[in-house]
């Protein structure tokens, strides 16, 4: 008898299915205008989403707006959805609150409208437009976070995965480099601001990959620098910027955090970035959407009536009214159960009383016969 089964092919089949789906991934860049933002993301993905953008002539709106780029890409046969959304005017403005809360609305839109797709009628080819990171820009010159970083950063840290970033890092030296490092983790640490967390290594990982992942913990928060000009330094073409006093090579680990943000986001944590989206933040949303509609239900019981549902509740979709008729449907058969109950209940308690005067009728009838005897 054979001792092969054949389920070690399975890796390759579900290889060879996922490569021709291809993968789905929604990156939001936040942070002041002038930060680099737009070039960091040219530079991660060599391309170029705002070529239609004069970057001489361009002034950022004043109030924070949402604007959102999708890209395909294909690699060695694997295909990329990538969706960029930006946030330009974000800080322009005095009052921050604004902004912070368009970015929170846009991330709980789209958890709202996965929800939807997830829980109709028709779920296949469902489209994930679900931010699964936000990279959030920190200027180089403040050397810590800003009241204004505080307060974003608490104010999404539930929803999305947040990896910060100190921009335009060639302004700094090596040793400024490592105390604002510090300093800004501190600040993380005080304000208990839940930054995405990268997975330990198994046990049975290679030393290298060990190595990679130690030394990408060591580098948050990442300082990078961005540049798409191409420059040739000792005849080898290189992605720079030129000063007076050198070059800075993008690519060079020493020079900047740049390569290990790319391998870390688009390679190696990618799978986990859209893990922990689906199994926690997503999750939670899910979880207080469904408590919500049910205590409002809960509320209206008895007063809610298919024909006043979209008067009582304009804010809900078509989604959330379903679900409120489905609560309301298994309250009312729940109420005709313990109706039946109740009438059952009561025809054995007459069931019973008919069986008693039986039985004392029956009584009566034998104590009467001994009397009679008695007396004859």
């Amino acid at each position: 008898m054979s001792e092969y089964i054949g389920f070690g092919s399975l890796p390759d089949i579900v290889h060879r299915k996922t490569v021709k789906k291809g993968f789905e991934f929604t990156l939001m860049v936040v942070g002041e205008s002038g930060l680099g933002k737009s070039t960091l993301i040219n530079t991660l993905f060599l391309s170029d989403l705002y070529k239609e953008r004069n970057e001489s002539s361009y002034e950022p709106p004043q109030t924070a707006q949402i604007e959102k780029k999708t890209l395909c890409i294909e690699e060695q046969g694997v295909k990329l959805r990538l969706t960029v959304v930006d946030t330009p005017g974000f800080g322009s403005s005095l009052s921050s609150a604004d902004c912070i809360r368009s970015c929170c609305e846009y991330v709980d839109e789209q958890f709202r409208a996965y929800f939807a797709e997830e829980s109709g009628i028709i779920r296949k080819n469902i489209v994930d437009n679900r931010v699964h990171c936000c990279l959030y820009f920190i200027p180089s010159h403040c050397h810590s976070l800003r009241p204004i970083d505080v307060e974003f950063m608490l104010n999404i840290h539930e929803k999305v995965n947040v990896i910060p970033i100190i921009s335009k890092a060639d302004m700094l030296t090596e040793k400024e480099k490592i105390q604002i490092k510090q300093r800004i983790n501190d600040s993380i640490k005080s304000h208990e601001i839940k930054i995405y967390q990268l997975p330990d290594c198994d046990s049975d990982e290679d030393e290298d990959f060990k190595q990679q992942d130690k030394e990408l913990k060591a580098c948050l928060p990442f300082a990078v620098v961005g540049s798409n000009t191409v420059l040739e330094v000792n005849g080898k073409k290189v992605r720079g910027r030129q000063y007076d006093w050198g070059i800075v090579e993008v690519d060079n680990p020493t020079h900047s955090d740049f390569t290990k943000l790319r391998n870390m986001l688009i390679s190696t944590h990618m799978p986990d970035l859209k893990e922990v989206t689906e199994d926690v933040h997503y999750e939670n949303f899910r979880t207080q959407l469904i408590s919500k509609i049910s205590q409002q239900a809960f509320k209206d019981r008895g007063k809610l009536k298919r024909d006043s549902i979209p008067k009582l509740l304009p804010a809900l979709d078509e989604t959330d009214i379903l679900l409120i008729q489905k609560e309301e449907e298994i309250r009312r058969m729940q109420d005709i159960l313990v109706q039946m109950q109740d009438k059952l209940k009561t025809n054995n308690e007459k069931s019973n009383h008919n069986l008693y005067l039986a039985a004392q009728k029956s009584l009566e009838n034998e104590n009467k016969k001994i009397e009679n005897v008695i007396n004859v």
